[in-house]
């Protein structure tokens, strides 16, 4: 029997695992899909956001800003990607100033500084841009941009390295409480016992909450969809854009990311379909449409790949955290939407606290709180690299041209705690496959090393798990 088992490998669930893992706990991870960042965490619009947004005394406020705070640090501990870079909220001239001002109090009261309205002249020497419409914007110099599955990866792999148990490709089918501890149904697999459920499972988080709870939660799947756009126009902006919020979010933005490239989105549409991460004509259209009201002349012909991620939205809109008030040892980290990544942290920090408090638990003497991401040979000297690559030649070996990643990283990748099982796997850790030519180079190189590396046959190599293989037997025979 485990002390905890918390359901999602998401960048919520590998928070929530990596707090717990400091405590002297017996921890399981349970995750549906074939790795770790499989749902929400992997398509979304990698922003740490400031707070100023959230309403006061949400939930989504409090985490947000904490979240915010704690995030610089923590990337420097697990080797994770972070740029400070600020945002700005446009508003054109046909629009009302005062939501700028309203957005400015909320974030004070919120506790986010850095925070101003800056006008035309100034806006159009730090974003050149912009479109001649915009008069003024917010100025929120905290925000930032991170690579949300690096950060998911390294969460996962250091509760891993501290103790922390993942179990991927495994399904919750159900959840009952027996006696003193609960019983968690696994498809096709024996069933788990566990004294304590944490449910972090995304937009699937209310089937879960619902198996044990009275009280319901609803959860719909708000589909975002994004144009990624080339590193050639990398520097198109340098702030990350919004638009003035509405009912469904924050507008389309433009962003640049972590790696040099652009991201354009997202539209907001609520969906009944939790899989359907499919994108639509009408919704890039859309994108299209709405960006060009803050942005001049968007680089558009410069996309080289759209994708949709799902957020799941409860019902109350806002976070559900905690233990459910009629199932005690389950608790919540559920309805984690925007901005779900900027929180994660802190509720990691919180929940894992609840449950230790719950369980008597105390904190390890040997808890290691750092971890070692993927070597980036770029980010050597040229000495230091000719010195690599003569003691590991592999990293002398280019895979993928468009973003010069090695054999070297690829098979680091493949066989680090919790590692790449899939070409997506491999994609999200390293970048081989997420240039310009979008794998069309790098992809059987890739399936190669899979293959040779993890002992299987090369019809078993899956874009990211399930059904998804890309072979199925060979057309010719020599």
């Amino acid at each position: 029997m485990f002390d905890v088992v918390v359901i999602g490998a998401g960048v919520t669930g590998c928070a929530i695992a990596r707090e717990l893992s400091a405590y002297d706990i017996n921890v399981c991870v349970l995750e549906r899909g074939e790795d770790l960042c499989s749902g929400t965490s992997k398509a979304n619009s990698a922003i740490v956001h400031a707070g100023f947004d959230a309403k006061c005394g949400s939930k989504k406020a409090l985490y947000n800003v904490r979240g915010s705070v704690m995030m610089e640090k923590l990337c420097k501990d697990l080797d994770v990607p972070y740029k400070r870079n600020g945002s700005l909220v446009t508003c054109s001239k046909d629009q009302d100033r005062s939501v700028l001002r309203d957005l400015l109090k909320q974030g004070e009261e919120n506790g986010v500084e850095g925070l101003r309205i800056v006008e035309k002249d100034e806006l159009k020497e730090i974003e050149p841009n912009l479109s001649d419409d915009i008069e003024c914007a917010l100025l929120a110099e905290t925000g930032a941009i991170i690579c949300p599955f690096h950060l998911t990866y390294a969460l996962g792999e250091n509760a891993a390295a501290n103790g922390a148990h993942f179990r991927l490709n495994t399904e919750v089918t159900g959840v009952a409480k027996e006696g003193d501890h609960f019983v968690i149904d696994i498809k096709d697999a024996p069933s788990v016992e566990t004294k304590i459920v944490v449910n972090a499972a995304g937009v699937y988080a209310d089937d879960i909450h619902n198996m044990v709870s009275k009280n319901k939660l609803h959860i719909v799947a708000r589909k975002g969809q994004y144009f990624l756009l080339d590193k050639t126009v990398g520097n198109y902006v340098t702030h990350t854009v919004f638009q003035l919020p509405g009912k469904m979010g924050k507008g389309v933005l433009m962003t640049p990311t972590v790696h040099g490239n652009i991201l354009v989105g997202p539209n907001a549409e609520d969906i009944e379909d939790k899989e359907g991460t499919n994108t639509t004509l009408s919704g890039m259209d859309y994108l299209t449409k709405t960006i060009s009201l803050s942005i001049a002349n968007p680089p558009l012909k410069n996309v080289i790949t759209s994708f949709a991620g799902l957020r799941a939205h409860e019902d109350g809109e806002d976070f559900v955290i905690g233990e459910a008030t009629d199932a005690e040892g389950f608790f919540d980290a559920a309805g984690i939407e925007s901005p779900g990544l900027s929180s994660a942290p802190a509720i990691g920090e919180d929940i894992a606290k609840m449950v230790a408090e719950k369980l008597g638990a105390s904190l390890k003497t040997d808890f290691v709180p750092t971890r070692k991401g993927i070597l980036n040979p770029a980010e050597l000297s040229f000495e230091e690299r000719n010195k690599l690559i003569k003691e590991k030649p592999e990293y002398g070996q280019i895979i993928c041209r468009c973003e010069s990643i090695s054999e070297g990283e690829i098979l680091d990748a493949i066989h680090r705690p919790l590692g790449a099982r899939s070409l997506d796997g491999v994609k999200r850790r390293t970048r081989a496959g997420m240039g310009r030519c979008q794998s069309g180079f790098c992809s059987p190189k890739v399936m190669e090393i899979l293959e040779r590396e993890l002992n299987m046959d090369y019809t078993a190599v899956t874009k990211n798990g399930g059904g998804s293989q890309i072979v199925y037997g060979e057309n010719k025979q020599v």
